[in-house]
């Protein structure tokens, strides 16, 4: 009878399958510095400058902050000096000098690059842009700014402007655009909405411009003059200028602490202006190692910076002098490179530096050098690659030249970095 009761049971369970329940597990998401990307613009060779009758073209590189990886390379024209992300993040443009066009492609796809022609002799030295819908092209050649409609890419209008426009600034409210006339000490304020032209005169050649985050103030370093003129927006007027020595030839806005940074390799200092309220104010004159070149400072607001380039003997040594934003000391010096000095004279940024928007890296891309330098800001403590905050962890090296290798059989050198672009 137990026999029987134990078949009942058994065929009576037939066909019941135990499935446990499943508790749906939500993975981390991904870290945000995963979208994050650094770009930098290449020559191809240290001679293929305007004039030059060189036809090779240059090349934007694509980093990948968090994996610290080139993951692309696209071609752009001849002798690429300056570039620009649409706010939004959907297309890099890049002016190329040497050919009167610009390239621009999606960062997305780094293979289909495409063209805007530019009337001849243009010689675009700078490009920006604040709105999604247009981008500015400083032709220093043809005395123009070209504007150029992003949805059509065809150049809607040439607005002239004064001699030798070298630089642009576009107000953040998409408003105003200002550009930098270094030929003639002036500054020509284009109203966006009918590319109406004002002309400011400011000091004597004037290089380079930034715009305050409220679009109520524009600055304009004078390297002439050594000064930097502070432009009040709704009038059209410098109401104030700050001196910081003759020969300076860097300007760079930081948004976070509503600061100006302006290296002089004449006089080897940073001067620090806080334009917080008006007129501006220098809070301090740092002593910089030999030819500051170049500046940023880390979205955080707590370090600043600056890439010292010293030419001598036929020699670039470069290095990263690193301050406390707070307090303006030195907290470390960083060695990137000693190599034979190749860049012509005339290369405008020889060395340039951008931080990535989740402060986690610093790069310095080095003209001379071949390559750009990645620069760790937080500590490491990663198996094998620990380290220390404000450390260099790599050199991406650029894509090969078109010039012929010094050596048979062996790659030919690398391209000239001139200029880097931080993204989003």
């Amino acid at each position: 009878m137990g026999a029987v009761a134990a078949l009942i049971l058994a065929w009576s369970a037939c066909g019941d399958v135990y499935r446990p329940v499943a508790i749906p597990v939500s993975p981390n998401p991904p870290t945000g510095a995963a979208a994050h990307f650094i770009y930098f613009l290449s020559t191809n060779g240290a001679n293929n400058i305007s004039g030059s009758g060189l036809n090779d073209p240059g090349s934007s590189t694509r980093i990948d902050v968090s994996g610290d990886t080139n993951v692309g390379v696209a071609q752009v024209g001849l002798s690429p000096v300056h570039a620009t992300l649409l706010p939004n993040g959907g297309t890099l443009y890049v002016a190329n000098e040497a050919e009167d066009t610009l390239s621009y492609y999606a960062p997305s796809s780094s293979t289909a690059v495409s063209t805007i022609s530019l009337p001849a002799g243009s010689q675009p030295a700078f490009v920006a842009s604040q709105d999604n819908t247009k981008v500015y092209a400083a032709d220093s050649g043809t005395n123009n700014v070209a504007v150029i409609s992003t949805s059509t890419h065809i150049v809607t209008d040439l607005v002239p402007v004064g001699t030798d426009p070298v630089a642009l600034v576009e107000t953040p409210d998409a408003t105003k655009v200002y550009a930098v006339n270094q030929g003639d000490g002036t500054v020509t304020r284009i109203n966006t909405l009918d590319d109406s032209t004002l002309t400011i005169p400011t000091g004597s050649t004037p290089v380079l411009a930034a715009a305050r985050s409220d679009s109520e103030h524009v600055y304009i370093l004078n390297s002439g003059s050594g000064t930097v003129s502070d432009i009040d927006t709704s009038s059209d007027t410098v109401t104030s200028t700050i001196s910081v020595g003759s020969g300076a030839n860097f300007l760079f806005y930081d948004s976070g602490r509503n600061r100006l940074y302006v290296t002089n390799p004449s006089t080897n200092t940073l001067s620090i202006i806080s334009v917080v309220s008006d007129p501006p104010v220098l809070l301090a004159t740092v002593p910089m190692p030999a030819s500051p070149v170049s500046v940023t400072a880390l979205l955080d607001g707590t370090r600043v910076y600056v890439a010292s380039d010293l030419i001598s003997g036929g020699t670039a040594a470069s290095q990263v002098t690193v301050l406390n934003a707070s307090n303006y000391t030195v907290s470390s010096t960083i060695p990137l490179a000693s190599v034979p000095a190749v860049c012509t004279a005339n290369t405008r940024f020889r060395m340039d530096t951008a931080a990535s928007a989740d402060s986690t890296r610093v790069y310095v891309s080095n003209c001379d050098a071949g390559s750009t330098a990645v620069i760790s800001t937080v500590i490491s403590t990663a198996k094998g690659d620990p380290h220390p905050p404000d450390t260099l962890i790599l050199s991406i090296t650029a894509p090969f030249s078109a010039l012929a290798s010094s050596t048979p059989g062996a790659a030919p050198p690398p391209q000239n970095p001139v200029f880097l672009v931080a993204g989003p």
